[in-house]
C-alpha cells in the first residue's frame, strides 16, 4: 500500500505512522483478556481458585509451581491499578470493572 521496500530500516511504528493507523489488534487481544479475566473473577469455579492460587491443603514436595502472577501483574499495570489485590476486588463490581477496561483502551497503553 505504502510502497515501502523490503531493505528499508523503518520500525514497525514508523510504517503506522506514515499509513496513519495504529495497532489495533493488540488493543482488542488485551480488551478480551481484561473482560474475560473480569468475568472469572466474578464466579466462584475453579478457574478464579487457581488464578488467585487459594487451594486448601498441603503443598507438594520438590520446587514450587509457577504461578500465573506474570499474567495479573501485567494486567493490573495495563489497567493502571496499584496492585493486584485491589485489581482482584474491583472485578467484583462489574460497572467499575467495565470502566477500567475503557480508561485502559483510550489511554491506548
Amino acid at each position: 500500500m505504502l510502497k515501502i521496500p523490503w531493505t528499508a530500516k523503518k520500525t514497525n511504528e514508523r510504517v503506522l505512522q506514515e499509513a496513519q493507523s495504529e495497532r489495533s489488534l493488540s488493543h482488542k487481544i488485551r480488551k478480551r483478556q481484561a473482560t474475560f479475566f473480569g468475568h472469572i473473577m466474578r464466579q466462584e469455579k475453579l478457574e478464579n481458585v487457581i488464578i488467585t492460587g487459594m487451594m486448601m491443603g498441603r503443598r507438594c514436595r520438590g520446587r514450587q509451581r509457577e504461578r500465573l502472577t506474570e499474567i495479573t501483574d501485567g494486567m493490573a499495570k495495563w489497567l493502571g491499578v496499584g496492585s493486584v489485590v485491589a485489581m482482584l476486588q474491583k472485578t467484583k463490581m462489574h460497572q467499575e470493572w467495565r470502566g477500567l477496561i475503557a480508561n485502559a483502551m483510550e489511554q491506548g497503553t
